[in-house]
């Protein structure tokens, strides 16, 4: 499937080239660019990510996060998510990591769902363009539908 979308992906920069090699040139520049914006923050978010798999064994990250650590995990997950301030496009892949390393789950699903939607870090940046009120009455609904959905996620699967 990846060598497929990588060759539609290589056919439609070729499609493109030959429409207009200009534009083509400049919408490279730009992705260039956006890449090299994203770059530091990817390789240090990997690096710590790489040092935590490295530094805890699959037993410990499924005493904390596993399929057994029931609620009391999906709540470190939850918190953990929280306060972390990681891109989607990390995010997944760790998730995939500490699925494979012996993580819930359930726990995943709150972890990943309140990283995305629950923002403690931004907290200060909200308050100043949505005032305080909003600002906590978004992030507890979110935390509390993130816990929802971990609840479905677990009887799901």
């Amino acid at each position: 499937m990846t060598i497929l979308f990588y060759s539609l992906a290589f056919a439609g920069l070729i499609a493109s080239f030959f429409k207009s090699k200009e534009k083509t040139k400049m919408a490279l520049k730009k992705a260039w660019k956006s890449f090299e914006n994203i770059l530091p923050q990817f390789l240090s978010v990997l690096i710590v990510i790489g040092i935590m798999l490295a530094i805890l064994t699959p037993q410990q990250i499924s005493a904390f996060l596993g399929a057994e650590s029931g609620w009391w995990g999906v709540m470190t997950a939850a918190f953990l998510g929280a306060v972390t301030l990681i891109p989607g496009f990390v995010a997944f892949p760790l998730a995939a990591a500490l699925l494979h390393s012996g993580a819930g789950y359930m726990q995943i699903a709150a972890f990943v769902s309140t990283l995305m939607m629950v923002g403690i870090v931004t907290i200060p940046v909200e308050i100043k363009y949505f005032g305080k009120k909003i600002t906590f009455l978004r992030n507890a609904l979110a935390f509390v539908f993130s816990l929802i959905v971990a609840a479905v996620m677990g009887v799901l699967l």
